[in-house]
């Protein structure tokens, strides 16, 4: 018992940051967007984050740092496939290698450096439970905001004006815009989310995951 519990303790780790991205690239295609950028949004998320933290002593700066640098280059995609109308396979693709070589270069200096990063805390009663406290309730706090975040792009997309209104724009952008929708802001909304998602999941591959970087 005590095997399949560590077990999927660590299957809950390691699917931490892909559960970030897919929701944040669930709400771009909602929005009628295909951002197939998403990898290298997470580099450079990665990167920013622990420089960041690094540099501040901050983990929660490291965070934000990482947000605001996979939503800066969800943006520069918005603009290439949004405002110019590019092909959207390639304009992610270039920024896919884009953040890859970027993050590379200025996480050069920094490759082999270590951090203190977050550890498990676990919440009182729930992580007694048997196997499943111990999956869910004893983990880090990036894994609680992924799963919080889980359950509010659900209930977003399903129970609220806003998530109708960003499925009326991916599914009849035309019709949208002619009822009054905004269809590129919600677009570039959309972008934004999704690439804020995956600068999060940057973050917690570099502070949570493995808290020291390297280039690959």
């Amino acid at each position: 018992m005590e095997l399949l519990t560590n077990v999927l303790a660590a299957t809950v780790v390691a699917g931490t940051p892909l559960l970030l991205v897919a929701l944040g690239e669930l709400i771009c295609e909602r929005s009628g967007v295909l951002n197939l950028g998403q990898e290298g949004m997470m580099l450079m998320g990665a990167v920013a984050g622990f420089v960041a933290a690094l540099t501040s002593g901050s983990l929660v700066v490291g965070v934000a740092a990482a947000v605001l640098a996979g939503t800066g280059m969800s943006l520069l995609f918005a603009f290439m496939a949004v405002s110019l109308a590019a092909n959207q396979y390639a304009a992610g693709l270039a920024l896919t290698i884009f953040g890859t070589g970027l993050s590379a270069f200025l996480g050069a200096g920094f490759v082999g450096q270590s951090i203190d990063g977050f550890t498990r805390v676990a919440i009182p009663f729930l992580s007694d439970i048997p196997v499943l406290g111990r999956v869910l309730f004893d983990q880090d706090p990036l894994v609680y905001l992924s799963l919080i975040v889980f359950v509010g792009v659900a209930i977003f997309l399903r129970h609220t004006r806003g998530g109708l209104l960003l499925r009326a724009v991916g599914e009849d952008p035309e019709a949208a815009n002619a009822n009054g929708l905004k269809v590129l802001v919600v677009r570039y909304l959309a972008v934004a989310f999704g690439g804020g998602m995956a600068g999060l999941a940057g973050a917690y591959l570099s502070l949570a995951y493995t808290p020291l970087w390297t280039e690959n």
